[in-house]
């Protein structure tokens, strides 16, 4: 596990990173120089020297990334402040609806209140002698009608002014990503050209490490004490050594004789 994280990646992106890393050297055989990169070090070798390198890897592309970062927190910040502006926008939505309500409702409250008063001062009308409120009722209608006629009209100029204010004032929802996914695209191009394959090529013209020494034949398991038996020569061969002469001790014999017999 790489907890080393670079100074200027923040750790969100670290997995944005690997991705690019991961489909750079996926693709690296079609660079030219890197077709045959596997005979000098592997993909997963590559892969953990580059993330080992993080800080120098993005370093390269730290413009392209200040950008980026730049360009989220603005989005962040404007979808935050949507928020809050939609909660007023339904608040004040709220006191224009019953308006709007009112509106609709009017002239159809009119309207229908005009031909039933027109109907019935007609119908009385035509009675003989006709009711003395049958003109009420007809002059009730009429009235009735131009406020049916004039609520229409003030209904559709309502609807007409909303639908100009909202196109002028109408900003496209895709263009704040749009602008965040270019940011984010040339900070992975940048990565790759200028920080990964550098990166690649300076690792596999690099020397090869020199090949570890062999280990030395392994010994029994009771180990040879190294003692050598005190050199011992024969004597040498040949005429063998004179014995040491013993000279038997000079032994004289007293003088035995006949007694001496002296004269008394």
């Amino acid at each position: 596990m790489h907890m080393n994280v670079a100074p200027h990646l923040l750790t969100e992106d670290r997995a944005e990173f690997e991705r690019v890393l991961d489909e750079a050297l996926r693709t690296a055989h079609e660079r030219p120089g890197l077709a045959d990169h596997d005979a000098r070090l592997t993909t997963a070798q590559l892969r953990e020297m580059a993330l080992n390198a993080t800080a120098l890897i993005t370093a390269a592309a730290a413009v392209e990334y200040d950008h980026f970062v730049k360009v989220r927190e603005q989005l962040r910040a404007a979808r935050a402040a949507g928020i809050g502006g939609t909660s007023e926008a339904l608040h004040e939505e709220g006191g224009a609806g019953v308006v709007a309500i009112v509106t609709v409702l009017a002239p159809i409250l009119a309207g229908t209140a005009a031909v039933a008063l027109l109907l019935v001062g007609a119908i009385l009308k035509m009675l003989d002698p006709p009711p003395v409120f049958a003109d009420t009722l007809l002059t009730a209608g009429l009235m009735f009608g131009a406020v049916a006629a004039a609520g229409l009209l003030c209904a559709a100029a309502g609807l007409l002014v909303t639908a100009l204010r909202n196109s002028a004032t109408e900003v496209p929802a895709e263009t704040p990503d749009d602008e965040l996914s270019r940011a984010r695209q040339a900070w992975g191009r940048a990565l790759v050209d200028r920080g990964i394959l550098p990166f690649v090529r300076e690792a596999l013209a690099a020397p090869a490490p020199p090949p570890l020494p062999k280990p030395p034949p392994p010994t029994g398991r009771i180990p040879k004490v190294g003692y050598s038996g005190p050199d011992f020569t024969s004597p040498s061969e040949g005429a063998p050594a004179p014995r040491p002469s013993f000279s038997s001790p000079d032994f004289t014999s007293p003088d035995f004789g006949p007694p001496e017999h002296h004269p008394e």
